[in-house]
């Protein structure tokens, strides 16, 4: 598969080269998810899940539940729906504020906080298996380039 997809890569685009770059970004995104998929699995969570933990990890007091569907890398479009089964696995804590009862705030629990310390090296470790071999300046060079590109978008 992985072969596949490389001499499929390097096949001449008689097309433009932004929808050569649009599918290498697509292909590469593919790659690396299915290679950090085995490491979340450990801790019986899915990429999404691991967003989610990683973002209120951040913001230990917690944040508005639609924030949080903002800070996502992919969307869910039913956030209410992930955020309930988090829940359920004592991965996240929910409330609503007194001020407004309309505002649903949500912060990690311990078992997330448990779950992400755990993961924190094996993520590190696949990170540098996949993508280390590009070295430091050609890495700073490829997140720049990425982040113009979605600079344009917003």
């Amino acid at each position: 598969m992985i072969d596949a997809v490389h001499t499929e890569s390097k096949t001449p685009h008689a097309g433009l080269p932004e929808e050569a770059a649009f599918l290498e970004l697509l292909r590469t995104t593919d790659m690396l998810s299915r290679r950090l998929s085995p490491v979340l699995k450990v801790e019986d969570l899915t990429s999404t899940q691991y967003n989610v933990l990683r973002i209120l990890r951040g913001s230990p007091e917690g944040l508005p539940c639609g924030e949080i569907g903002n800070r996502m890398i992919t969307r869910d479009p039913d956030i209410t729906r992930l955020l309930d089964r988090m829940e359920k696995r004592d991965l996240i804590l929910r409330w609503r504020e007194n001020k407004d009862r309309r505002l649903v705030m949500a912060r990690i629990a311990e078992e997330g906080l448990n779950r992400l310390a755990r993961l924190d090296e094996p993520v590190r470790e696949a990170h540098r298996k996949v993508l280390g071999h590009l070295g430091p300046k050609r890495l700073n060079a490829l997140i720049e380039l990425l982040r113009e590109s979605r600079s344009n978008l917003k």
